[in-house]
């Protein structure tokens, strides 16, 4: 027997149809990513693409009774997987392994961010895309540099997917303070790897931290997927949270087209916050609305031990950005 809750979820409509593709649909993260999306009333197509294996996950998907049609696609499909997409979240790649850092996953997940990139530049150049292929501080400025080479580049719809870094900045300072993780909302700024992710505490009820515990805290929340990577010994890194991120943002972006209200979370796009010091892209609060990016936020008030990390982190990033426009560069 259904409670009203459960029957008035599963009939609710969404005020706009909308078509999300996931491309790397049949991996750690996609299948998990896909079952979410699934159950979001906003995504009535859901288009599910890999290199092998999406057509199986479509049809499992499928089965869940949410208002969706569901379809998995084959590589010679890409078009079609593309076409008339209003979001595109890419999780694709290979995941990390014990002592691999995410900038160790560069070579081989370069690659396929770029061609991915290449067929959404050419398939679908105004849908909103979401990244989750790490690195994101350089797999962000490739999918820039693609569609820049190819004349579509809308800075607007481009979105390095951070909120995984979100979620745990919620759950670990809630583990301290005895809280609900759901009532924590710690801002998240600069990147999304190591010393480039910067959550400040100051901005939450939590500012008053005795200093070791403040630095172990920021400690796990950079280096949490290492975490993950570790208890998995070797069969991979985070893929179930990680899902639940990349639901959470793309459900954002849908929220944001759809013309609701201040729709806002933290995320790596291209930035005017420090441009004129060579950092391009950061990620920060930002206004989601029907266009992309409505407004990017500036950090705000932030402590000097805040300011000293965010410097650290702009260091990396320039180089970690430069990477990405490097590698497009060099293999067009």
């Amino acid at each position: 027997m259904f409670s009203k809750a459960a029957t008035r979820s599963f009939s609710s409509s969404a005020s706009n149809a909308y078509k999300v593709a996931v491309l790397g649909a049949g991996g750690g993260i996609g299948q998990p990513l896909s079952l979410l999306l699934k159950l979001n009333h906003k995504v009535t197509d859901l288009a599910l693409y890999d290199i092998k294996g999406a057509p199986g996950v479509a049809a499992d998907v499928s089965h869940v009774p949410t208002n969706s049609t569901v379809k998995g696609y084959n590589p010679d499909q890409i078009k079609e997987a593309l076409t008339g997409a209003d979001v595109i979240v890419i999780p694709a790649g290979v995941p990390r392994k014990p002592g691999m850092t995410r900038d160790d996953l560069f070579n081989t997940n370069a690659s396929i961010v770029r061609d991915l990139a290449k067929a959404a530049a050419e398939h679908a150049p105004n849908a909103a895309l979401a990244i989750i292929s790490n690195p994101v501080n350089s797999t962000v400025p490739i999918v820039a540099e693609v569609f820049k080479k190819k004349g579509v580049y809308n800075p607007k719809k481009l979105f390095g997917v951070t909120t995984l870094d979100i979620l745990r900045a919620a759950r670990f300072v809630s583990e301290i303070a005895g809280t609900n993780p759901v009532n924590e909302h710690v801002p998240v700024v600069g990147g999304h790897s190591g010393v480039t992710i910067v959550p400040l505490l100051s901005q939450t009820t939590h500012k008053d931290l005795p200093a070791d515990t403040r630095d172990a805290l920021v400690h796990r929340i950079q280096f949490g997927g290492d975490e993950v990577v570790k208890a998995k010994d070797g069969a991979g890194s985070a893929t179930l949270s990680m899902a639940q991120a990349g639901a959470r943002f793309a459900g954002s972006i849908l929220n944001g087209l759809d013309g609701e209200k201040d729709v806002i979370e933290c995320t790596f796009v291209d930035s005017p916050l420090f441009k004129d010091e060579g950092v391009d892209f950061f990620s920060s609060k930002v206004t989601l609305g029907v266009e992309g990016v409505k407004q990017v936020h500036g950090l705000g008030n932030i402590s000097d031990y805040e300011e000293d990390l965010v410097k650290t982190a702009k260091e990396t990033l320039i180089k970690n950005i430069k990477k990405g426009v490097d590698f497009v560069d060099q293999n067009p």
